[in-house]
């Protein structure tokens, strides 16, 4: 089977995540969505329909079905996709597309539940069932590596599964509000204390006395310390050091100094506003918390206090005395209207990149000169 993952004309109400990336590679609970669809489909081959910016990294192919980036598969839905005939499309009741082949023209309608992404924050929001649905898919039928004795678990054993490689010691794990899920390879240092569900991913590491709340995902290759809640981390970032971090999203290759906080609640308790790229300004949310969305390659200094509802486009370097601006555009550095210069973002990319024994790639400097020149 040929798969083509369709972004739904939905890209910039992900942004500035997917000012990097196609929908369909957002990441939430322990996988992206299009590994979801590879683990239920598995397709010879997976495409994606995005920006034409995006399109020469992640292209487009010939397919035999298209499905929504917006929405997460389940096994219920998947089976629903199977008895598609051609020129059939599988639907919500609202109208929202899930799957179509051939030139879906034949509307049949699905009435399970679904998660279907609308904006950024649903990711957060939605992470900890994320966490959930994709324990069950991922360790089905398999077999966890045992907890070592200097660690304490709370709860049910069958919600704690530990990869093959993965290092633990002298850790708290509370399975009771859900599982734990620990990448291979991984390592959690003394001291961590983890509430579920949780998923510190391939290679990633929380550092000494780390504190984790549910609802958490640390993406590949990352390394975290301090205070964090309700956050996801992609891949290759860092916050190795004390400082809260709650109801945010931190995109790929990014870094928190030491002592960044984020502010997740206004003063009043009221819903927050924050930028929409769509739109180009400041718009209501309708929700209550909300921390820092950070695009790629973004940096903070020591110290830094990112407001409510803060947002950081890509390549831009925070540092001030006082909270940043709620919104940076991508490229800033600092302060509103002072950009990064060119050569340094190559410079910086291939610095941090370096450490991780990684170079850009073409199509990657291709995305960030295209997002670059087109501020």
């Amino acid at each position: 089977m040929r798969l083509l993952i369709d972004d739904d004309n939905a890209h910039l109400n992900f942004a500035p995540l997917t000012l990097t990336r196609p929908v369909g590679e957002l990441r939430m609970g322990l996988l992206t969505n299009t590994e979801r669809w590879a683990n239920y489909l598995k397709p010879a081959i997976i495409g994606h329909r995005t920006e034409e910016y995006l399109s020469k990294r992640y292209p487009a192919l010939e397919h035999d079905l298209c499905v929504n980036a917006r929405v997460l598969p389940s096994k219920e839905v998947v089976a629903a996709i199977a008895l598609l005939e051609n020129g059939e499309k599988l639907s919500l009741a609202d109208g929202t597309w899930i799957a179509y082949k051939g030139s879906g023209d034949v509307v049949k309608h699905f009435s399970g539940a679904l998660i279907v992404l609308k904006k950024r924050w649903d990711l957060y929001l939605n992470n900890e069932q994320a966490i959930s649905l994709d324990f069950n898919l991922v360790t089905k039928d398999r077999k966890s590596a045992p907890l070592p004795v200097s660690n304490t678990l709370i709860g049910d054993p069958n919600l704690l599964f530990i990869e093959e490689g993965a290092q633990i010691e002298a850790s708290v794990i509370n399975v009771k509000g859900g599982p734990v899920y620990i990448g291979k390879h991984s390592e959690v240092m003394e001291g961590s204390l983890i509430r579920g569900p949780f998923a510190l991913l391939d290679h990633a590491a929380l550092k000494m006395g780390a504190k984790i709340y549910g609802g958490t995902t640390i993406g590949p290759h990352c390394k975290i310390g301090g205070e964090v809640s309700n956050s996801i981390f992609y891949a290759y970032s860092n916050k190795g050091h004390d400082g809260f971090v709650g109801n945010s999203i931190v995109g790929e290759w990014c870094n928190l100094g030491a002592d960044t906080n984020t502010s997740n609640l206004k003063n009043n308790y009221s819903a927050v506003r924050t930028y929409d790229y769509r739109a180009g300004e400041q718009l209501e949310t309708g929700v209550t918390f909300m921390g820092l969305c950070m695009g790629d390659h973004s940096k903070s200094s020591i110290n830094t206090m990112f407001n409510t509802a803060s947002v950081t486009g890509v390549f831009t370097s925070v540092f001030s005395s006082d909270f940043p601006e709620k919104f940076l555009p991508s490229f800033t550095w600092g302060k509103p209207g002072v950009r990064f210069e060119w050569e340094k973002v190559l410079e910086v990319a291939a610095a941090m990149m370096s450490r991780r024994g990684m170079i850009l790639s073409t199509e990657e400097e291709e995305i960030l000169k295209h997002l670059y020149l087109n501020k």
